[in-house]
């Protein structure tokens, strides 16, 4: 029925006796809530302080995960555990599961670390009961993985998703259950700063590159960015330094080395690395 019909329906009294009966109905309920006040809250209070306790657990594992503390990690796993890696496969078992860490991201931390790191914002914890008591709770999110090879700088490699089942065995918290799925590369967060330059100053770039890999590559300048033109694809390059421009899509730079007034070389680096080196063919 459109709202507009509404104005021809004739107001029709309330009958007293079913007015009557809706207020005790509304009383009894309205009682009933008064004489349980504390239910509602307790259970609010009994899931804060569930997730104070397992958060705390959880902080205290990846801590020593993040050094290869072996001895502390084992605390927090049951006996059998059980771990599904989409990558890696099940592990079952404590003494698989750290024989897996030993053979993997603790192998040889003189030369290679792994740090991981919550994604902000991603946690969710979901308390699970039986009868009313609380006996676990499941923690989900993701987060980060960063590499670090020996003498050089960390880098965002791997973005997964993890759901870790904690349940309480006589009287302490560990975890029997551990997915760790959707993995994938680190999405790139640009943290360099781009300046202004004028247009002059940019079409000292201008003109063709050659190189190893890259069999041509045009550079045009554009509104205060350089154009990198390869084949039928274009990419923005932004200047950090009048002579250094970076992409805000990957960890990139490109110098441009000049000889006198006139641009000779290209070089390329990815994550403060030398990927390629082309040459000005102006």
């Amino acid at each position: 029925m459109h709202y507009a019909n509404f104005a021809h329906i004739n107001y029709i009294k309330p009958i007293p006796h079913i007015m009557k009966t809706y207020f005790l109905n509304m009383t009894w309920l309205l009682l009933l809530f008064l004489a349980f006040p504390g239910q509602r809250v307790s259970a609010q209070e009994n899931d804060q302080q569930l997730a104070a306790v397992i958060l705390r657990q959880d902080s205290l594992f990846w801590q020593a995960y993040n050094t290869c503390d072996l001895t502390t990690m084992v605390k927090f796993f049951s006996d059998d555990v059980e771990f599904y890696h989409d990558k890696g496969g099940i592990t079952n078992g404590i003494d698989a599961l750290v024989s897996s860490f030993q053979k993997g991201v603790c192998n040889n931390t003189d030369s290679f670390r792994l740090r991981r790191a919550v994604v902000k914002g991603s946690i969710k914890l979901y308390p699970m009961r039986e009868s009313g008591v609380i006996y676990g709770a499941i923690l989900s999110g993701e987060h980060l993985f960063y590499v670090q090879d020996k003498g050089k700088k960390e880098r965002a490699e791997g973005l997964a998703k993890f759901t870790h089942l904690w349940i309480l065995k006589n009287g302490a918290w560990k975890m029997t259950r551990v997915l760790s799925y959707d993995h994938g590369p680190a999405p790139y967060i640009n943290e360099r700063t781009a300046i202004t330059l004028p247009t002059q100053a940019l079409q000292k770039y201008v003109g063709k590159y050659k190189g190893p890999q890259t069999a041509e590559m045009n550079i045009q300048a554009g509104k205060g960015i350089l154009l990198m033109i390869i084949g039928s694809k274009q990419f923005e390059l932004y200047p950090e330094k009048e002579d250094v421009f970076f992409s805000k899509e990957r960890d990139l730079t490109f110098e441009f080395v000049k000889q006198g007034n006139a641009v000779k070389k290209l070089i390329i680096r990815e994550r403060d690395e030398i990927a390629e080196t082309l040459e000005a063919s102006k």
